[in-house]
C-alpha cells in the first residue's frame, strides 16, 4: 500500500482546515476588539429578553417546518421531470403521475390530520 496515493486527500483536508480557521484567526488578530455595555448586552428583537430562551414551543412549529422541507424537496423533482419529459416518454409520464398521486395522498393525509390547522 502506497501512502503517496493519500497525499491529495491529506492536502484537501489541510486546505479545508486552513480555509475554515484562517479567517477566524485573522479576524481575531487584526479586527478591533473594543467591547462596551451596548455591545455585550442581550439583544432580542430590539428589546430586552422577557423570558427564558429555553421556553417550550408548540410542536406545530416544528411540524410545519418539517412538512415544508418535505414538500419542498418533493416539488424539486418536478423541475427535472418537466425538462426531460419528452425524452422520458410514456414510462416517465406514468412514473411521475404515480409520484404526484403519492404526493397528493400525503398532502390530503396531513390536511385531514390537522397538521396545517392554526388556532
Amino acid at each position: 500500500m502506497n501512502l503517496e496515493n493519500y497525499f491529495p486527500v491529506l492536502l484537501f483536508i489541510l486546505i479545508g482546515i486552513a480555509v475554515g480557521i484562517a479567517p477566524q484567526v485573522l479576524g481575531r488578530v487584526l479586527g478591533p476588539h473594543r467591547p462596551d455595555s451596548q455591545k455585550t448586552s442581550p439583544y432580542e428583537c430590539g428589546f430586552e429578553a422577557f423570558e427564558d430562551a429555553r421556553m417550550k414551543f408548540d410542536v406545530r412549529y416544528y411540524l410545519v417546518a418539517i412538512l415544508f422541507i418535505l414538500f419542498d424537496l418533493e416539488t424539486a423533482f418536478f423541475f427535472p421531470w418537466g425538462v426531460a419529459m419528452r425524452d422520458l416518454g410514456w414510462q416517465g409520464f406514468i412514473t411521475m403521475m404515480v409520484f404526484i398521486a403519492e404526493f397528493a395522498v400525503g398532502f390530503w393525509y396531513i390536511w385531514k390530520r390537522g397538521a396545517l390547522d392554526w388556532e
